[in-house]
């Protein structure tokens, strides 16, 4: 059974999260939106009945 044999994989493995951690990390986290988000003001909305006669 060759897939028991970690021999091949194992630095397979270890050179695809090393490109991962130096290529396509540093990528994604320079990334930036176009709209940064605004915070809301904490003013409580005053709502109105409505004026309906039933």
């Amino acid at each position: 059974m060759p897939q028991l044999n970690p021999s091949p994989w194992f630095p397979i493995l270890v050179f695809s999260w090393l490109v991962f951690l130096t290529i396509v990390v540093p990528k994604t986290l320079d990334h930036t939106f176009p709209n940064e988000p605004t915070t809301q003001s904490a003013q409580m909305l005053k709502t109105a009945s409505w004026p309906w006669s039933w």
